[in-house]
């Protein structure tokens, strides 16, 4: 068999030359193209971090918490912006909106969350900034101008936010410390074309409102005064995973009616204060979803709080616990009758064991507060006791059925020893429904701190 003979040497030594000059072109070529197209490639660079800025990595292993809240509402004429802020179908166009919120727990990275939960139209917001707000104080105009950064949604310096929808901030690394005062600055350049409107009237903090672009003034000169929080709905920090928030649905008691406009002394920022006194519950974060007049059965301000649940409890960061303290309203603004009474008893009984079991399938554990007397209060007592009745048939089932994982006796706190039909008179605001400071401090101390050391749940927790 003939063997095949070898190229010889003389003939390869061309081709190979060939290939090695053949790849030095290539490689000059695509060199040339690199050092051209440099130019071009890092204004597109420059271009995409404006548009999409360096992502925010997490600075420890934990999840995210809700630090702050409030109770999404459709705003009420009264409660709308002051002139010449609402307009027939318009709101806050190309105006500028400073709001101070106070904290529970801290972290070193935090985002924001602004609702158009109730918006008749889309919401689009221009520019957000965050920062310290002068002397830490809360409801003032003022920021430290060193401390002023701006906040973004998947990159954008701006975002709309649809009808009906929330929409969350980037990561921003920005130090929160524990029951301090932060201020965000919202600035709307077409306003929202509506005057149905998303926000918190019961604010108990001043807000500013300033006409034109305003977001990194370190003050707001000359600016409208409101006593209520407009769009933003929640602020979220990033926090060890032994880090849980209690989430309290109620109404005007918890909102702070009687309480002291930016001094933050409802019962949950007194409750905070215990908590964050003691090393065992300084992890807790208190979450305040009550809005005046709202009910458990029926809409009235804002939506009922058997609808409420799962967007203002179940879908907030970091719940491990639900404090339920209301039915006031459900019970004073029913007929005066015996049937009445016994039906909205029964009823609310029924809801807040349906709460119960919504909140248990989320491995949230429901705590029941007992309702406060309103005994002599000219709309809601009658003459003939059927409310009081009904609050007592509803604080006896409250007690007694086993169905809360704890009762806090929040009758017991507040009443009168004298007379159990009322409240203590060092406790009443004036009205002998909402109570003053030292009543919200009373509220405040019947909480049990243990209710919120984080242990295993039961077994068969959440089965019914």
């Amino acid at each position: 068999m003939r063997r095949a003979r070898p190229y010889p040497a003389v003939l390869a030594q061309p081709a190979e030359r060939m290939s090695q000059l053949v790849r030095v072109v290539i490689a000059a070529v695509i060199a040339v193209a690199v050092v051209v197209a440099a130019p071009a490639f890092s204004a597109l660079g420059e271009q995409g971090r404006a548009q999409d800025p360096a992502r925010v990595s997490p600075k420890m292993a934990g999840h995210w918490v809700n630090t702050w809240v409030s109770m999404p509402q459709l705003t009420e004429p009264g409660n709308m912006p002051p002139a010449p802020f609402t307009q027939d179908n318009l709101v806050l166009a190309d105006a500028t909106l400073r709001q101070t919120v106070h904290t529970s727990v801290g972290g070193q990275q935090m985002r924001l969350r602004f609702s158009n939960a109730f918006g008749g139209t889309a919401l689009p917001i221009t520019k957000v900034t965050i920062a310290l707000p002068a002397g830490g104080q809360a409801g003032v105009s003022a920021v430290l101008p060193a401390t002023i950064r701006p906040v973004t949604f998947s990159g954008r310096s701006s975002v709309v936010v649809p009808v009906g929808a929330q929409v969350v901030s980037d990561p921003l690394n920005f130090t929160v410390a524990p029951r301090s005062n932060l201020t965000v600055t919202t600035y709307l350049a077409q306003g929202q074309n509506s005057n149905n409107i998303t926000s918190h009237p019961g604010s108990r903090t001043t807000s500013y409102l300033l006409a034109g672009d305003h977001v990194g003034a370190a003050d707001l000169a000359g600016a409208t005064r409101t006593d209520h929080w407009y769009f933003l709905s929640g602020v979220e920090v990033w926090s060890k995973s032994a880090t849980a928030a209690v989430a309290i649905v109620g109404d005007s008691l918890t909102d702070g009616r009687g309480s002291t406009t930016n001094m933050n002394d409802r019962w949950p920022d007194q409750l905070l204060d215990r908590l964050q006194s003691r090393h065992d519950t300084a992890n807790v974060a208190v979450l305040n979803q009550a809005a005046g007049g709202n009910r458990v059965l029926n809409d009235g301000l804002g939506p009922n709080a058997l609808g409420r649940l799962d967007r203002d409890v179940l879908a907030q960061s970091g719940v491990d616990w639900l404090i339920l303290f209301e039915g006031v309203n459900d019970i004073g603004t029913a007929e005066a009758s015996q049937a009445a009474q016994q039906q909205v008893a029964a009823d609310l009984i029924t809801a807040y064991d349906q709460m119960i079991v919504r909140a248990h399938a989320h491995g949230i554990r429901v705590y029941g507060a007992t309702l406060t007397p309103f005994g002599a209060n000219t709309a809601y007592d009658d003459a003939q006791g059927f409310r009081e009745a009904a609050r007592q048939t509803v604080n006896d089932w409250i007690r007694t059925s086993r169905r809360f994982d704890a009762v806090i006796d929040l009758d017991r706190a507040t009443r009168d020893p004298a007379n159990r039909r009322q409240l203590l008179p060092a406790y009443d605001v004036g009205d002998h429904l909402h109570l003053n400071p030292t009543g919200y401090k009373a509220i405040a101390d019947a909480v049990p701190s243990r209710l919120f050391h984080r242990e295993p749940l039961p077994w068969g927790f959440g089965f019914d």
